[in-house]
């Protein structure tokens, strides 16, 4: 797809809404980093009043992006291993964030495939949290950034189905069905084992 024909930017005004409403739009979008791109199917969502949220003790120094303005990256470290994108919703000073969880990849495969060379097949090149960063060149040097330019995210074309789940990795908060996929894609980092929702 050439630039001309790429869906609309998301702004800041798509961001600034209820984390949940955003959650379940941003499936079927697609996430544009440099020189690299997928559509996003699995998201999962993170708000102040959940417990397994890095943003319910507050604003400390990690979690401060998660109450910044809407449409920032949130990227952090996970067990010191990888890196995990999240996209920053609501209000300014809400603590409410999208960690996006898997793509399917729609360009730059090749580059994907040299930064991922022990991927077995392309489904797996974005199918989790920290292979997809891995995957996209996105580390800890786009914490706080803005969307827009390097990074951006295009509207989805047409409507999807969707389904939903428990949260995965997490030890508070779990019976929360708050991730959320495309039925039926084969690039998601799990199962899920609702059924699917038009959207």
């Amino acid at each position: 797809m050439s630039p001309a024909e790429e869906a609309p930017e998301l702004g800041d005004a798509f961001f600034a809404r209820p984390v949940g409403e955003v959650a379940d739009d941003l499936i079927g979008c697609e996430l544009i980093a440099g020189d690299a791109a997928g559509i996003i199917v699995e998201v999962e969502r993170y708000e102040e009043s959940d417990p397994a949220s890095h943003s319910h003790r507050g604003p400390t120094p990690r979690a401060a992006v998660m109450f910044g303005p809407p449409g920032h990256l949130y990227v952090y470290r996970s067990y010191g291993m990888h890196w995990c994108l999240n996209l920053v919703c609501e209000p300014e000073g809400r603590g409410a964030a999208v960690l996006v969880r898997a793509l399917a990849p729609t360009r730059g495969i090749e580059r994907m495939r040299a930064r991922r060379p022990r991927a077995r097949a392309d489904r797996d090149l974005c199918a989790g949290p920290g292979r997809l960063t891995e995957a996209l060149g996105i580390d800890g040097t786009l914490n706080g950034r803005a969307l827009g330019g390097e990074v951006r995210v295009h509207a989805r074309r047409g409507a999807v189905a969707l389904v939903r789940g428990p949260r995965i990795g997490i030890s508070r908060a779990v019976e929360r069905p708050w991730r959320v996929g495309l039925a039926g894609s084969g690039h998601l980092s799990r199962p899920f084992p609702a059924p699917a929702e038009a959207r």
